[in-house]
């Protein structure tokens, strides 16, 4: 059952449950892959209440966001087995089905192809409404050299910006 909740009523919930670390779905394709985030920020927009997470340029889950422009954030709650957050964050689904491995649930979504994690039942369905590339030369160098470390090539592993609309929200019951 989803409880359908405000989600400017829950943002401190939100905000907090983000800071010690949520997971982010995308799909595509007849497979979905979930990774950890800590980075997000939620405002109003265009007359629209918008979730903005990043993802890494070297991310699996950047090729499921591009091909179908729909994220699922599911953000912990008491209770909620927070080991998850570290083995999504340290293995890629291009090697493993992270929920067959790691004993996760899929929740189909309601108003997105993509499902929620129902071990972390606070859930946002976002479309996304806008991206952007970050730009190195706008990051200051101190966050650039501390968040962005080059490569043995001389590349840095940067991140996408994927501002997505609120389309729900609800806590898994």
């Amino acid at each position: 059952m989803k409880k359908e909740i405000n989600v400017l009523d829950y943002a401190d919930k939100i905000m907090n449950g983000l800071k010690g670390g949520a997971l982010l779905t995308a799909a595509a394709g007849g497979k979905a892959n979930t990774m950890s985030i800590s980075w997000g920020m939620m405002g109003i927009e265009w007359n629209k209440v918008l979730f903005t997470t990043f993802v890494r340029l070297s991310r699996y889950t950047l090729e499921f966001l591009e091909k179908n422009g729909e994220f699922t954030v599911s953000i912990p709650v008491e209770g909620s087995p927070r080991k998850l957050i570290s083995e999504c964050g340290t293995t890629s689904g291009r090697d493993v089905d992270k929920a067959a491995k790691f004993g996760f649930t899929y929740v189909d979504g309601e108003t997105v192809k993509v499902p929620a994690i129902k071990e972390f039942p606070m859930v946002l369905e976002c479309k996304v409404v806008y991206k952007q590339l970050q730009d190195e030369n706008a990051i200051s160098t101190d966050d650039l050299e501390k968040n962005y470390p080059k490569d043995a090539s001389g590349k840095r592993d940067i991140h996408w910006a994927f501002t997505g609309e609120i389309t729900k929200a609800y806590i898994l019951e």
